[in-house]
């Protein structure tokens, strides 16, 4: 139930934002709008002002919206009422009008980052854990347990790191653009940078910036201790007797530096042909230091064997809470959403030209699950949800198809180039040929929907 609210309140609200922008500039331009509707469908609620010539709808089903103006193109039109008709406005003022929308969104994400910014998000503190054998990270002298204090790519200005988040968030930028990136490390919280340490992430083939990005990067997860939590009934750890609280400190002949080594460790602890390992443990318990045998249950998966002891491995990491002023809260609102439209933008290219996978492209169904997800874990992570999605509303409109706002847009940059319009013999052939291309889209989100979810 709290998925199907929550998903239903964020395409309402979207969609309700989007049509107003275009709903606000029309009536700005002097364009009389007949009706503004929020879903398809049959209206299960309507108003409208005395002194208003517009409707007000909300329909039956919530996936999608419209602003319905005067035009003479769908209808006669009455000779006094010409001048409001939008096929009769300047070109600038059907632009702006159509521009509307799309801009809408992108002001409504900047407006909900800038206030997680001003109210505080809790994220983990910037405290790297250890980095995956072989990758950059461990290549470039990262152990784990450094606190990053900066980040800088070449030839820019060196910019302070709040939180692990926003680390993940400059190695992927700096990954996708092929730039190297210098970290700031110091050996604890507050410290002044003790050593510079350069990722050469432009070595890197990056395509997607995805969990396999940061295992090649090296540094998956903030640093937690290694200690167990709640321990699964019938694995390998209840049967070892470890507990939850026990502190590891020594598997083997390696000392454990922290959760995400301990992981590693467990992972590895299976032959090539998937025999189970025997590992002897040194573990903390209560003051106490016990030594236990504990060998992981063999696992498949993807063709490879992995182990597993049945227990939740790592505490949890340390937390931050960020928080910004009135200004720099609503500058970093907008620096977010330029960001996270123009990655958009740029997975969107790489999928055209095929250096990306088609299954990152998301439906309905993934939208109305991580919608519930994010508002069963808390309001700041749905507020999150709703700025990404208000971007990708924002961004996908502005694309160049001639059913969405930026096809439109596409027309009146003809029209301002060539001095006409474009004819209604092509206006509808690509009117037609807009429709294929964004049903074929669909048709491809809606499968990749089914497969995340039944896969």
């Amino acid at each position: 139930m709290l998925t199907l609210v929550a998903f239903v309140v964020a395409l309402g609200l979207l969609i309700a934002v989007h049509e107003y922008g275009h709903y606000r500039v029309a009536v700005a331009c002097g364009v009389k709008v007949l009706r503004f509707s929020v879903g398809f469908g049959r209206p299960l609620l309507r108003w409208q002002r005395p002194s208003s010539p517009t409707e007000f709808v909300i329909c039956a089903l919530p996936l999608g919206g419209y602003v319905r103006m005067l035009d003479e193109r769908e209808g006669p039109v009455d000779p006094s009422e010409r001048h409001l008709a939008f096929n009769t406005q300047p070109l600038r003022a059907r632009a702006a009008i159509v521009a509307a929308g799309p801009a809408a969104n992108l002001l409504l994400a900047v407006l909900l980052y800038a206030m997680l910014n001003w109210s505080g998000l809790q994220e983990p503190k910037p405290v790297l854990g250890s980095p995956v054998p072989g990758s950059l990270a461990e290549r470039a002298g990262l152990a784990g347990g450094e606190w990053v204090v900066g980040v800088g790519r070449t030839g820019r200005e060196t910019l302070a790191v709040a939180s692990f988040d926003g680390l993940r968030w400059q190695l992927s930028q700096a990954a996708l653009s092929r730039e190297d990136l210098v970290l700031s490390v110091s050996d604890r919280e507050g410290g002044l940078p003790g050593r510079s340490v350069v990722l050469p992430l432009s070595e890197l083939d990056v395509r997607e910036a995805d969990a396999e990005l940061f295992r090649r990067i090296g540094l998956m997860a903030p640093w937690s201790a290694p200690e167990v939590g709640p321990v699964m009934p019938g694995g390998a750890a209840e049967a070892a007797g470890l507990r939850e609280g026990d502190l590891v400190q020594r598997v083997d002949d390696q000392r454990v530096r922290d959760g995400q080594h301990l992981r590693a460790l467990i992972r590895g602890a299976v032959g090539a042909q998937g025999q189970p390992l025997t590992q002897q443990w040194e573990v903390l318990r209560a003051g106490r230091v016990i030594d236990l045998a504990i060998t992981p249950q063999p696992v498949e998966q993807a063709g490879q064997w992995t182990g597993r002891v049945g227990a939740y491995i790592g505490s949890p990491p340390a937390m931050t809470t960020v928080r910004l002023g009135p200004l720099d809260g609503l500058v970093q609102g907008a620096v977010r959403t330029w960001e996270v439209s123009w990655l958009t933008l740029k997975m969107l290219g790489r999928m055209l030209i095929g250096e990306a996978s088609l299954s990152n492209l998301s439906g309905p169904l993934t939208i109305a699950d991580y919608a519930g997800k994010s508002a069963s874990i808390g309001l700041s992570s749905y507020l999150l949800f709703l700025a990404l999605i208000s971007v990708s509303l924002g961004v996908l409109n502005l694309l160049p198809l001639p059913v969405l706002d930026g096809g439109h847009l596409m027309y009146y940059l003809w029209e301002a180039v060539t001095g006409r319009s474009v004819s209604d013999i092509w206006m509808e052939r690509l009117q037609r040929g807009g429709v294929v291309v964004l049903l074929a889209l669909m048709s491809v989100a809606l499968f990749n929907d089914v497969a995340r979810l039944t896969g």
